[in-house]
């Protein structure tokens, strides 16, 4: 008998202690979709994310070309040149491997910034950006409906771009600056091109949404 009463009162205390917050708390919390990757709160997005696999968009393109492309294509411009002054003419060129390693580090991000920027459903620039030169590029919210119409180009245009950022970490590797020199030229020639394609292409009279783009004469 008292093995019985011993059995329940064990039994009662097992089944309150399983819906004790304490046992809760003590419980492992269960295993994300993916190995070690934190949940990411959605209020951080800006749109709607790459319906394919976990990959999602958080920032614009603007945000990538201020903070990853920009910064790294003005490195790599950098990395190699010519000066005339009055002592002369100077060659610039990375001269250690400590110098070499900033640009190679540049066009890593030209690579792999390229890939962010075609990531589809990306805005152009945060929500409530206006133009810094009005009258002369489009406003972000048309720039956005431009690249999506327009996305096989867009694409185009990063592809040209990360193809110029690996030929760049060879010649940066090989030590090659007149190599370097000549890719700067053509990386320059591709975001030109990119920007009059989507930023300012108002001399080519595109169409946005039934608007002309050409900007009106008087400000």
């Amino acid at each position: 008998m008292r093995g019985q009463i011993a059995a329940a009162f064990c039994a009662a205390v097992l089944g309150f202690a399983a819906s004790s917050p304490v046992a809760f708390a003590q419980q492992k919390p269960p295993k994300s979709r993916a190995s070690g990757a934190a949940a990411t709160p959605n209020s951080l997005a800006v749109g709607p994310g790459n319906p394919a696999g976990d990959r999602q968009v958080f920032l614009s393109i603007k945000d990538l070309m201020e903070s990853i492309i920009d910064p790294s294509a003005d490195t790599l411009w950098g990395a190699v040149g010519t000066v005339v002054d009055n002592e002369g003419i100077h060659e610039l060129f990375p001269k250690t491997q400590d110098e070499w390693q900033e640009p190679r580090r540049a066009a890593v991000r030209i690579v792999e910034g390229s890939n962010l920027l075609m990531m589809p459903n990306r805005e152009a620039a945060p929500a409530g950006t206006k133009s810094e030169a009005p009258g002369a590029e489009l406003e972000p919210p048309q720039i956005t409906v431009l690249v999506r119409e327009k996305r096989k180009s867009f694409e185009a245009f990063a592809r040209a771009l990360q193809r110029v950022g690996l030929e760049a970490v060879r010649a940066i590797d090989a030590k090659d600056t007149s190599l370097l020199l000549e890719i700067g030229a053509r990386m320059e020639s591709v975001c030109e091109g990119c920007h009059q394609t989507f930023w300012y292409p108002q001399e080519r009279g595109i169409s946005i949404n039934g608007r002309n783009a050409r900007p009106s004469q008087s400000r």
